[in-house]
């Protein structure tokens, strides 16, 4: 009787120790898994980029990100946009402490208008810098050069339907720029311009022409 109460002790004794084992070692897991799970995470928000999203520096204000050239983009470039990367352009934007200005690669005057004063027109229709300061100044600097009037009068033809497509861009910042730049070929062209108006001032334009800026438009017109 004593030898069969001993051996079921022992047995309770020997199950209760593996209980205890099997505990010990699944909360051994348990804290390994943990363990792991935590370093992860750490090692994620440890990184530089995360740093950057949970603590951002001032002077990522200051440096905002800029389009990678070399990167896909979401949208294929505009034509101008293309023509100024590729140096289809011959000027560039040099920053200056007060204002900004253009460099010429070679003289203006010795440039053939035909076709950089139709792409230059196209370019007025762009919203993102450098491009809408390059193509504003480089049409107004192209028509500053002496004989620029002979040059100019065979491509009003060409020219007039770009104005338009600026004129009544739904930007008011494009609109104006495109304003200017019938301003300023007016004044080259003269009254060689005239013959070409009825194509630019149709009822539909000139109606978005006078809803943008009346005053201004009854000055140029």
């Amino acid at each position: 009787m004593r030898k069969s109460e001993g051996s079921g002790g022992t047995q309770l004794k020997n199950r209760a120790r593996g209980d205890y084992d099997q505990r010990t070692s699944s909360s051994t897991q348990i804290k390994h898994r943990n363990a792991v799970q935590g370093s992860k995470s750490s090692l994620s928000t440890s990184s530089p980029e995360s740093a950057r999203k949970l603590h951002p520096r001032p002077s990522d204000k200051l440096n905002p990100k800029t389009i990678n050239p070399f990167g896909e983009q979401s949208r294929a470039p505009s034509a101008f946009a293309a023509i100024y990367s590729k140096g289809g352009i011959p000027c560039r934007l040099v920053h200056g402490s007060v204002k900004h200005r253009l460099q010429w690669e070679c003289p203006p005057e010795s440039l053939s208008f035909d076709p950089l004063l139709i792409t230059l027109a196209e370019g007025l229709r762009e919203t993102k810098h450098p491009y809408t300061f390059v193509s504003k100044e480089g049409f107004r600097e192209l028509l500053l050069v002496r004989g620029a009037s002979e040059k100019a009068v065979p491509l009003l033809p060409r020219l007039i339907p770009v104005l338009k497509a600026a004129l009544v861009h739904s930007d008011d910042e494009v609109f104006e720029r495109g304003l200017n730049a019938l301003v300023q070929l007016s004044v080259v062209v003269g009254p060689s311009l005239n013959d070409h108006l009825k194509h630019l001032l149709t009822s539909g334009s000139l109606s978005i022409i006078k809803s943008k800026i009346p005053t201004y438009c009854s000055i140029c017109c």
